[in-house]
């Protein structure tokens, strides 16, 4: 019998907003095999959680093909909106949480449901901050790009507008 090859994808992601919501950005890792991949983006004005989804979305919408990913992150709104069924449920109920509240970021959680609907995805919730060294590694990208010169931040526009 031949040895099995694990073809499972190794994701890592985290956010971060300094102030939040006030400047942001995302860092994520992907691993397969011996490759390694990193992302990080910053934003001018978002929200810790909205870079937490999208740190996801960044690592899944990278993936070609459907693949099995298991994505490590330490963001509960993230593991909780996906795993007990909040965002499948907000987006059935025309993203209102409940009859008088609307779910927040419904745009994000639209992208990674649909991102998690292209892959076979397991999620892994981690502490932050305990040296995890993908975590550790998302944080410092994360926290690098909200710190980044403005020049350097693209403009979360759903956000923005949002605030007006």
């Amino acid at each position: 019998m031949g040895i099995i090859e694990d073809k499972t994808v190794y994701a890592y992601s985290d956010g971060s907003a300094i102030g939040n919501p006030g400047p942001g950005g995302y860092g994520a890792v992907i691993k397969y095999r011996d490759h390694v991949k990193e992302f990080s983006q910053g934003f001018r004005n978002t929200t810790n959680n909205r870079m937490e989804l999208l740190g996801a979305i960044t690592v899944l919408d990278a993936l070609k093909g459907r693949q099995r990913v298991v994505l490590t992150t330490d963001s509960q709104y993230v593991i909780n909106g996906i795993e007990k069924g909040w965002a499948k449920k907000w987006r059935s109920n025309n993203w209102m949480r409940n009859r008088k509240e609307r779910a927040l970021n419904p745009d994000l959680w639209e992208r990674l449901l649909d991102a998690c609907d292209r892959h076979d995805v397991s999620f892994e919730w981690i502490r932050g901050h305990t040296g995890h060294v993908e975590n550790e590694r998302c944080d410092e990208l994360a926290n690098v790009a909200a710190r980044s010169h403005v020049s350097k931040q693209l403009i979360d526009d759903l956000f923005e507008q949002s605030q007006n």
